[in-house]
This record gives C-alpha cells, structure tokens and sequence, in this order.
C-alpha cells in the first residue's frame, strides 16, 4: 500500500461518527484508522459485485472514467479484459456502420 496520503473532509451523520469514535475506543485506534478500513472494504467488495462492475464497466465504456481509475476500481487483469473488449464492441460499430 502506498504511504503517500490525501486529506479528505466529509459530512456524515453524528450517529455514525459516534459509532466510529466508540469502535475507535474499544479497538484503542483513532477515527481515521476506523474509516479507511470500512472504506477499503466496500471498495473491495464493491469491486467483486457483480451489478456494480457492470456499472463500472459501462461507465468506461462510455468514457467516464479512464483506464487507470478502472484498474483501481476491478484490478488490473479484469481492466485488462474489459478494456480487450471495448476495443472489440468498438471495432464491431466501426464495422457495421462501414456495411451500412
């Protein structure tokens, strides 16, 4: 993992921080720790959900996100293949719009 870091700031609800800070308590670690956790587990998660990696996959498709935040997002051998077929599905309109 890479040491270098990025300060965020967010709004959340007081109840949910109050239930980090008490996690954060009993683990004896500090609010930060608590968060990039839960937030790297989504993120892990989320990359292994089916629904969302065809939502990230279309997004890609339609360039809304570049190849390096796609690899970020599923991996780089799953970048790999999406980014192999979108190559093809634009090959295929090349083509079909050349026989039309």
């Amino acid at each position: 993992m890479s040491s270098d870091k990025k300060r965020v700031q967010f709004r959340a609800p007081h109840r949910l921080i109050d239930r980090t800070d008490a996690l954060a308590d009993v683990l004896g670690e500090d609010r930060t720790d608590i968060l990039v956790t839960a937030l790297r587990e989504y993120l892990q998660e989320a990359a292994h959900d089916d629904a969302i990696t065809q939502e990230i996959a279309a997004a890609y498709y339609d360039d809304e996100i570049t190849f390096d935040q796609l690899k970020a997002l599923v991996g780089a051998e799953e970048a790999a293949n999406l980014r192999v077929l979108k190559q093809q599905l634009d090959e295929d309109f090349i083509d079909e719009v050349a026989d039309a």
